[in-house]
C-alpha cells in the first residue's frame, strides 16, 4: 500500500473496536478500556491514513494478515506512551545511591533489568548512575535493557537525543558522559560508547514466560507499564519478577502504580518500591530499610 492524505472515510464501529482491543490484550495484556474509542480512533487513524487504508475493518484485517507482526507492533506503539526521560523519578536515583548501591559494592558484577526500557533513557541513566556512585572501583555493570518494540529498541541502540531530553543532567555528567554531535548535527547527544556498553537491549513481551532470561537480579526496574495492564496480568507479571529477583532484591515501579489491587509476595519498602524478603548475597544481617 501506497502512503495517502485522503482521510479515514469510516468511523470506528463498536465490532472493529472490540477485535482491535481484543487483539492487543491477547498479543501483551494492553487492557484498552470502554469509553477509550475516540483516542483509539485517532491514534490509529494516523497509521491508517499513512497505509492509505481507508476503514478500521480493512485496516484489523491488515494488522491480523502480517505475518512478520510488525504491522501489530506499530499498533501496539500507537496506542501506548513511550513517555520516558534520563533519571525519571528522581526518588529511585537516592534509593539506589542511599541503599542498593552500597548493598552490591563487594561484587565483580552488578546485573540489573530495566523491563520496560522505552527509548533508552531508564537503562542509560542507571549505568550513569553506578558510574557514579562506584567510581573507578566499579563492578562491571550488565543492564538488561527489554521491550516489546522492535522500533523503540533500534532507536534506544542508538542512543542519540537532543539537548532538551538531557537538560535534568548535570553539565557536568553530560561532558563525562556524552558526545554532542558538530555541524548540523550540535544540538544532539550521543551516549558514549563506554556506558552504551554496559546496556544489552532485547526484545521481551512481558506477559509471557521469561524463558531465554537466566540472569536472577538484586534490582528488577518496571516503570509506568503496568498501568495499561488488568489485574490478572498485573499479578502473573508481578510473580514472574519475585521468581527472576534474588532474595532481598528490589523492584521498582512507577509512582502512578501500586502493587495493593494484586496479590504477591514482596515486601512495601516505600512508595514505589519493594523488597523481595530475604538479604542479598553479602549483605549485613542488621541492614536498614528506607522508611
Amino acid at each position: 500500500m501506497t502512503p495517502s492524505t485522503q482521510p479515514v472515510r469510516a468511523s470506528l464501529s463498536a465490532r472493529d473496536f472490540d477485535r482491535i482491543r481484543k487483539l492487543a490484550f491477547d498479543y501483551c495484556g494492553l487492557d484498552i478500556s470502554t469509553g477509550k474509542e475516540e483516542l483509539v480512533a485517532s491514534r490509529l487513524g494516523k497509521i491508517m491514513r499513512k497505509l492509505g487504508i481507508c476503514s478500521y475493518s480493512d485496516y484489523f484485517e491488515y494488522v491480523v494478515g502480517d505475518q512478520s507482526t510488525q504491522a501489530l507492533v506499530t499498533m501496539i506503539d500507537s496506542l501506548t506512551t513511550n513517555h520516558t526521560a534520563f533519571f525519571r523519578e528522581q526518588q529511585h536515583f537516592d534509593f539506589l545511591n542511599q541503599q542498593v548501591f552500597p548493598a552490591l559494592a563487594h561484587r565483580p558484577q552488578l546485573d540489573i533489568w530495566s523491563a520496560a526500557s522505552s527509548s533508552g533513557e531508564e537503562p542509560y541513566s542507571v549505568a550513569i548512575a553506578a558510574r557514579e556512585f562506584y567510581g573507578s572501583a566499579s563492578p562491571a555493570i550488565r543492564i538488561l535493557a527489554s521491550d516489546i518494540s522492535t522500533r523503540i529498541l533500534e532507536t534506544a541502540r542508538q542512543a542519540t537525543y537532543d539537548s532538551v531530553r538531557l537538560k535534568a543532567i548535570p553539565r557536568a555528567v553530560q561532558q563525562r558522559y556524552f558526545l554532542r554531535g558538530r555541524g548540523a548535527s550540535s544540538d544532539l547527544y550521543r551516549v558514549k560508547p563506554e556506558v552504551r556498553a554496559d546496556v544489552r537491549f532485547q526484545r521481551v513481551n512481558l506477559t509471557e514466560a521469561f524463558g531465554d532470561i537466566t540472569t536472577v537480579f538484586p534490582l528488577i526496574l518496571c516503570r509506568n507499564v503496568m498501568i495499561y495492564f488488568n489485574a490478572t496480568t498485573q499479578e502473573a507479571l508481578i510473580h514472574r519478577f519475585f521468581q527472576q529477583m534474588e532474595p532481598g532484591g528490589y523492584l521498582f515501579i512507577g509512582h502512578s502504580e501500586s502493587l495493593n489491587r494484586i496479590e504477591h509476595d514482596f515486601e512495601y519498602v516505600c512508595p514505589a518500591i519493594y523488597r523481595k524478603p530475604g538479604l542479598l548475597k553479602g549483605e549485613a544481617a542488621g541492614r536498614s530499610q528506607a522508611a
